[in-house]
C-alpha cells in the first residue's frame, strides 16, 4: 500500500473536527463511564462492604472502645478505676497543700467541706479561720476530728480563733505550716480531689502565682482628666472576651509568703478598707501577688460545686462595690498591677478531645 493511502485512510478514521484518531476501545470505555448503570455498580460495592463482616466487626469495636472510656471516665473513680491520679504522687515527705478555709456562722457547711478536703490525699493540714465572738462549739468541732481520723492520712486540724469578724483574717500568717502551698477556699465551696491535685500540680510548675477555678477580669471603662476609671468583670465578661487578669481566693493556690506580705506589706489602707467594706478581700491578694511577680494567674478548668445558698455576691449593689474596690486600690497602688491573660489548664483526661 502507498504512502497516500494510508494517509487517506487515517484521515477517514479522524473522530469529526477534533483531530482525536478513533478508537474503539476508548468509545467503550466512555460509553461504560456516562452509564447511569456504573453509579448502582459502585452503591452495590460499598454495600457489599458495608455488610461484610469485617467491617461490621471494625465499628462494633470503635463503638465498644468509646463506650469503654465514657464509663471510666465517669464511672471509673466509684469502682476503684483512678488511673495516674494525681493524689497518688504526695507523701508526707514530699509534702502537699494546706487547706486555708474561711467561715462565717455556717456551721453545717464547714462541717461537710472539712470532712470532703480531709479525704483528699494531698491535704497536709486544715486551718478553719474562725472570726466570730463565740468560740468553735464543741459539736462542731467533734465531729469534724472524727471526720479527719476516718481518714487514712489524717491531715492536722487546727481552728484560726479571732474574736473579730474582719475580712482580713482569712490572710492572716501562720505560724506552724508545714507546706508552701496554700489552697484558700470558702466553707461553701467543694472542690473534688481529682480537681484539687491536679490544680496543686499546675501551681508547682509556677509557685510564686495564684492558680484557681473562679477567673475574673478587669478592663478600662474611660479615661478623663488623666484618670483612669476601671470596671470589674464577673464570669460572664471572662466567656464573652476569653480573657481574665484575676483568679478569686474562694478556691485558689498561693505561696504562705503572701500571707505575711498582705498582712504586714501591702498597703495598710487597703486592710482598712476591706475591714471597713466587708468585700474584695480577694481582689486585694490579687492585685499584690500581680504586684510581686508582674505575671498574670492561672485558671484552672475544672468542676467545682457551691453548696450554699447564699453570699457577699449576692447582695444588692456588689457590682458597683467591686468596682469601687479595683479602682480605690490601684489608685493607691498608682498603677494597675494585674495582668491579663487568656491561658487556661486543662486537666485532659477530663476532656472528650485532646
Amino acid at each position: 500500500m502507498s504512502i497516500p493511502s494510508i494517509i487517506a485512510i487515517r484521515d477517514a478514521e479522524i473522530n469529526g473536527n477534533t483531530g482525536a484518531f478513533y478508537s474503539p476501545a476508548k468509545e467503550k470505555a466512555a460509553n461504560r463511564d456516562k452509564s447511569p448503570f456504573v453509579f448502582v455498580h459502585r452503591f452495590a460495592v460499598f454495600r457489599r462492604i458495608r455488610n461484610s463482616f469485617k467491617f461490621k466487626l471494625l465499628i462494633l469495636v470503635f463503638f465498644a472502645l468509646c463506650g469503654v472510656v465514657l464509663f471510666a471516665s465517669k464511672f471509673g473513680p466509684y469502682m476503684g478505676w483512678i488511673v495516674d491520679s494525681p493524689s497518688s504522687v504526695f507523701s508526707s515527705s514530699r509534702g502537699g497543700y494546706t487547706v486555708l478555709i474561711n467561715t462565717w456562722k455556717r456551721n453545717s457547711l464547714l462541717k461537710q467541706s472539712v470532712a470532703h478536703y480531709a479525704s483528699c490525699h494531698g491535704t497536709d493540714a486544715i486551718h478553719v479561720v474562725w472570726s466570730d465572738s463565740d468560740p468553735p462549739p464543741d459539736s462542731v468541732k467533734a465531729y469534724m476530728d472524727n471526720a479527719v481520723k476516718s481518714q487514712t492520712t489524717k491531715p492536722d486540724l487546727k481552728f484560726d480563733v479571732n474574736t473579730e469578724n474582719n475580712l482580713n483574717n482569712r490572710f492572716k500568717p501562720i505560724g506552724d505550716l508545714r507546706t508552701d502551698a496554700i489552697f484558700s477556699v470558702d466553707d461553701d465551696v467543694i472542690v473534688p480531689c481529682n480537681t484539687l491535685d491536679f490544680a496543686f500540680t499546675m501551681w508547682q510548675t509556677a509557685p510564686s502565682t495564684m492558680v484557681g477555678f473562679v477567673p475574673r477580669m478587669h478592663w478600662l471603662s474611660e479615661q478623663q482628666d488623666g484618670i483612669s476609671y476601671y470596671k470589674y468583670g464577673g464570669w460572664w465578661s471572662v466567656w464573652w472576651v476569653g480573657t481574665y487578669s484575676m483568679v478569686l481566693t474562694k478556691a485558689a493556690f498561693f505561696h504562705q509568703k503572701y500571707l505575711d506580705m498582705y498582712t504586714s506589706q501591702m498597703p495598710a489602707s487597703i486592710r482598712d478598707f476591706i475591714a471597713r467594706e466587708r468585700n474584695c478581700e480577694d481582689i486585694a491578694m490579687s492585685m499584690l501577688i500581680a504586684n510581686s511577680t508582674s505575671a498574670p494567674p492561672i485558671w484552672v478548668k475544672g468542676k467545682i460545686y457551691e453548696i450554699g445558698s447564699y453570699g457577699i455576691s449576692s447582695l444588692g449593689d456588689h457590682s458597683n462595690k467591686r468596682d469601687k474596690c479595683l479602682n480605690d486600690f490601684v489608685s493607691l497602688y498608682g498603677e494597675v498591677p494585674l495582668v491579663s491573660t487568656n491561658v487556661k489548664a486543662v486537666d485532659s483526661r477530663n476532656e472528650w478531645f485532646w
